[in-house]
């Protein structure tokens, strides 16, 4: 087979998939978690493996260990978090008075200072903005609903994911092994290759930068809550989740959280407790979360990330800021071996090739 039937071959079956993932995105959640979360969960498997278990008592020890882990998790935090959600919606109107008044002092500092035509224009833009950010923070709220036969269909999710996890954990082994049975064998290196550096890449990722989110997470919401800021564990936990892309989770908890011990406390001394302990999970995320469990270099750019889970989001919904991460590790390790060959190539070098490079180096261009 040509190198250009190979390419349309593989286009045919990417499109398909995509087409696929697409009218089946409704029902893909459950799955797709599933999937996820035995990928979590393979490493102790196989260590409970090389501990003497076997594959099948070591699946359903992790699994009912998660999944207790997980119900006790909710039983204790659900209440907890629904009560200050609603206490927040409560709390809105006052605090956008609050806000309110603030911005009034600051155009009556302002309206000294400049002349009415731009002041005029001012209070227009500002008006604006806040009619775009409402308009925004509703239709978003409508997605969330509509695209989200995923979180509509919780029983589904609940009940159709340990059974799942179960099977691909049990089964994880065999799944690699028909799958590594199935590439085509004269670039079998390659993929396999390419593939290591794609399990690296999640790994390092999911799963430390996972460990790090949930951290982070219980540490904000702790450090909060013991400062006597309100809602300090909703905030908290949103930082902490917010907390894999590099400084957007806890920038944004600082902004929040500051901005409401301004309007709470009376004195700078718990404003400043409350900014230290955004300041102390940085120090700890820098210097102990992320170098033990994320390592130095994990392949996806903060940006890369962004720009995945925004378009993963806007294009399958939920299932796909599920799916958006694994294809965004599986696009750049793609991307840096068409780099690699390209430099390696007479495309890069010309006529003045040097003698020891060659095209393809791999052999299976």
């Amino acid at each position: 087979m040509t190198a250009e039937r190979q390419i349309r071959f593989w286009l045919i079956g990417l499109v398909f998939f995509l087409v696929s993932v697409y009218f089946l995105r409704s029902v893909l959640l459950p799955f797709v978690a599933g999937m996820a979360i035995a990928y979590f969960l393979d490493p102790v498997c196989d260590k409970l493996e090389e501990m003497g278990l076997s594959r099948t008592l070591a699946t359903t020890l992790v699994t009912v260990i998660f999944i207790l882990t997980l119900v006790l998790a909710l039983v204790l935090l659900v209440p907890a978090l629904v009560g200050q959600v609603l206490d927040l919606i409560e709390s809105l109107p006052i605090l956008v008075e609050a806000v309110r008044g603030q911005v009034s002092k600051i155009l009556a500092v302002i309206e000294n200072r400049v002349d009415g035509e731009s002041l005029v224009s001012l209070k227009q833009a500002l008006g604006d903005s806040l009619k775009t950010t409402a308009k925004w923070l509703s239709q978003l709220a409508g997605g969330l609903v509509d695209g989200g036969v995923a979180f509509a269909n919780l029983m589904s999710l609940l009940v159709i994911t340990p059974v799942v996890t179960f099977y691909l954990l049990r089964d994880w082994d065999k799944i690699v092994a028909r799958v590594d049975n199935w590439l085509p064998r004269p670039q079998l290196e390659t993929i396999r290759r390419l593939a290591k550096e794609v399990d690296d890449t999640l790994a390092g990722f999911i799963r430390g930068q996972g460990t790090v989110c949930l951290v982070l997470g219980g540490f904000y919401a702790i450090g909060l809550s013991l400062a006597g800021l309100k809602f300090g564990l909703v905030l908290g936990m949103i930082a902490g989740l917010l907390s894999f892309i590099p400084f957007v989770g806890s920038g944004i908890g600082l902004v929040l959280s500051v901005g409401l011990a301004f309007f709470q406390f009376d004195s700078w001394g718990p404003i400043a407790i409350v900014a230290a302990v955004f300041f102390v999970g940085q120090i700890l995320e820098g210097n102990v979360l992320t170098p033990k469990l994320v390592g130095e270099k994990i392949g996806l750019h903060p940006v890369w990330v962004i720009f995945g889970l925004l378009a993963g989001g806007a294009l399958f919904g939920f299932v796909g800021m599920l799916l958006a991460l694994p294809v965004a590790a599986v696009i750049g390790v793609g991307v840096r071996f068409a780099l690699s060959e390209y430099m390696d190539s007479r495309y890069y070098y010309g006529i003045n090739r040097p003698v020891g490079s060659q095209d393809g180096k791999s052999g299976d261009s």
